[in-house]
């Protein structure tokens, strides 16, 4: 095994301390389980999975390290990734919220669009980068190959997130069931629009790790 079982259990249990504290990406799933339901949460559950092991994987390979080192290349990321972070901010504000059935198109072209919202949210996230990075190697053995330890910590810390983040999802949904009433339901998405543009904003003008 890679990864001795002791310190693989310390790095599932610090993983979930750090995956459950919501963040931006997981106010997204909320927004659109509330507003849209199970089925595009999914979307939008599957973008932030597939974003965790992008980013994880280009920290491992050196890009965070790249982020950490170079204010420039940081301050790029961070801008881009603010700015998509109020788009979708304002977008799901501007969102109609409906409980009656859609078109089967409708409903698959939102969920594109969920699904590539959440992966681009997660993906241009360098503050994540940077941490990954930083969080890692304290559980690595530099006695045992790099590349297969990485691996099972870049495994499990996408499961945790995915699992995480559909926890979330089934929590937005349930709540939706009971919430029949559309203007309370868009009251509740538009709270957790207002939380993304809060969130873009503060990440445009965060400082840089050190």
């Amino acid at each position: 095994m890679p990864v001795d079982p002791t310190v693989l259990a310390a790095f599932v249990l610090a993983s979930a301390i750090l995956v459950v504290i919501p963040g931006p990406t997981i106010v997204m799933v909320v927004g659109q389980a509330l507003a849209h339901g199970r089925r595009t949460a999914l979307a939008s559950v599957a973008g932030v999975g597939l974003g965790d092991l992008i980013a994880a994987s280009l920290s491992l390979a050196g890009v965070g390290a790249l982020l950490a080192t170079s204010a420039g290349a940081f301050a790029a990321l961070k801008w881009l990734g603010a700015a998509y972070l109020i788009t979708i901010g304002i977008r799901m504000w501007r969102s109609p919220v409906s409980f009656a059935a859609e078109a089967a198109t409708i409903v698959e072209t939102r969920r594109r669009l969920v699904f590539r919202d959440a992966f681009l949210v997660t993906l241009f996230n360098p503050k994540g980068i940077v941490f990954f990075v930083a969080f890692v190697p304290q559980f690595i053995d530099p006695a045992k190959p790099y590349a297969a330890q990485a691996m099972v910590f870049i495994g499990i810390f996408v499961l945790l997130g995915i699992v995480n983040a559909y926890l979330y999802a089934l929590l937005a949904t349930t709540a939706r069931g009971f919430i029949r009433r559309p203007r309370v339901l868009r009251s509740a998405t538009r709270t957790g629009a207002a939380c993304l543009i809060g969130a873009g904003v503060l990440s445009a003008f965060a400082p840089r790790p050190v």
